[in-house]
């Protein structure tokens, strides 16, 4: 039996084209590739990175898709199906629609596929796939499995060494998938298997792919003191809540953080409200970034523009925040109804949702009418508000000559840089 696992690409939003970047590896089919019997030969793509062989001669292919990636999901799925292979849908977009992406594949995998794949495979040797398979119950505790790192492309990603710690997030913003593919639920990792596998890696360079690796202090004291003695360097996503500890923010540096990814999201105490991120507390957002950046973190900090509270103003008053906070690095993005999620239901019921294409939920494309500004003037401003972030002098504005880690930080920003030439009526 050959199995072929796929993460297909995205497209560039204005151009089409297929993106041939990816900042890391798909961990989830590396997984799956651990988990399934060692007398299946085994395959894998990153489109992202690499051409899909169309003509490859496999049994059964499994895609895992997002969003804005499921419209190039389908049209894999077609072309292995006409040249006879069964394929196989998972991940956050199936999950959400399984009746929809069910129309595209054999079987639909409902959430996470631990429990259920070797299941699956056993299934389809004996001709007796199901349509649907879904998670069960979910354990307090993860038994995560090392991936098939050997299968992963090996170069192209800004680090290959990926590894997930939690899963979940504790808090549920209406705008975020986390909680509809996790549930409402925060689980760990074992945290000797995580050093016992770093150390096996040799690993230098680690991108910890949590949805909050600091939603609990005191897990996250415990994780961060044994990373200590392996000397590696580390990022991670995490809320801004984690200022709130000094301790915490302390183990982070000496066990190698060199930044984090906080979602900020809004400068309106309204829109966080409405959106159900209560942790965010904007009146505190400027003694929490000057905390994280007192202890040598980098922030990457998101914003969200399209909020019910926004007008024209946000794009200015927004990137004259970011700037005057020195923030090494941000993404914005534009509101998108996600299906599955609160957000996605409201906006249904309020009729406000116009385009219903599926690979424009890439959070660069307006996809419902917002409330104080036209689609047409909200796109204009998240080109703006990126182009001007990330404008040369911008950049070195941010960053000085003098920054912990500069290096890593210059790529980053050089990266978003290129990323934003594509908004091609803005000067750069």
């Amino acid at each position: 039996m050959k199995l072929k696992l796929i993460a297909p690409a995205w497209r560039e939003s204005r151009t089409g084209k297929i993106k041939r970047f990816s900042f890391f590896p798909p961990l989830s089919l590396g997984i799956l590739a651990s988990l399934t019997p060692d007398d299946v030969e085994i395959s894998l793509t990153d489109e992202n990175l690499q051409e899909i062989d169309f003509q490859e001669k496999v049994d059964l292919v499994a895609i895992t898709t997002m969003t804005a990636a499921a419209p190039r999901s389908y049209e894999i799925a077609e072309k292995f199906r006409a040249n006879g292979a069964r394929v196989v849908l998972g991940g956050i977009h199936p999950s959400a629609v399984p009746e929809e992406a069910v129309n595209y594949a054999d079987a639909v995998c409902i959430g996470e596929a631990e429990d259920y794949w070797p299941e699956l495979i056993e299934d389809f040797k004996g001709g007796q796939l199901k349509k649907f398979y879904r998670a069960g119950e979910r354990k307090k505790f993860l038994t995560i499995p090392r991936p098939k790192r050997s299968l992963f492309p090996p170069k192209g990603y800004l680090t290959s060494i990926t590894m997930q710690t939690t899963r979940g997030c504790p808090f549920a913003c209406d705008f975020c998938s986390v909680t509809t593919f996790f549930g409402r639920t925060y689980r760990f990792c074992p945290i000797p298997g995580i050093i016992s596998e770093l150390r096996d890696l040799k690993a230098k360079l680690v991108a910890f792919v949590d949805d909050n690796i600091g939603g609990n202090f005191k897990r996250a004291k415990e994780l961060f003191s044994e990373l200590i003695p392996l000397k590696l360097k580390w990022y991670s996503q995490a809320s801004i809540n984690i200022s709130q500890d000094d301790e915490l923010l302390e183990l982070a540096r000496k066990s190698g953080c060199i930044g984090l990814f906080i979602g900020l999201e809004s400068l309106s105490t309204q829109n966080l409200e409405a959106v159900g991120k209560k942790v965010n507390v904007v009146e505190k957002f400027e003694q929490a970034i000057e905390k994280i950046h007192y202890y040598g973190l980098a922030i990457q900090g998101a914003f969200i523009f399209g909020l019910d509270e926004d007008d024209k103003s946000v794009f200015k008053q927004t990137v004259e925040f970011a700037k005057k906070m020195k923030l090494e690095a941000v993404q914005f993005g534009i509101l998108t109804p996600f299906p599955g999620t609160p957000l996605y239901a409201q906006m249904e019921k309020e009729g406000r949702i116009f385009d219903r294409n599926w690979a424009h939920y890439d959070i660069g494309h307006v996809v419902f009418e917002p409330k104080h500004m036209s689609p047409a003037t909200l796109r204009q401003g998240f080109e703006w508000a990126w182009t001007e972030f990330y404008s040369v002098r911008s950049i070195l504005q941010r960053l000085g000559l003098l920054r912990r880690n500069l290096e890593f930080l210059l790529a980053l920003n050089f990266a978003y840089r290129r990323g934003v030439r594509h908004f091609s009526h803005m000067p750069v």
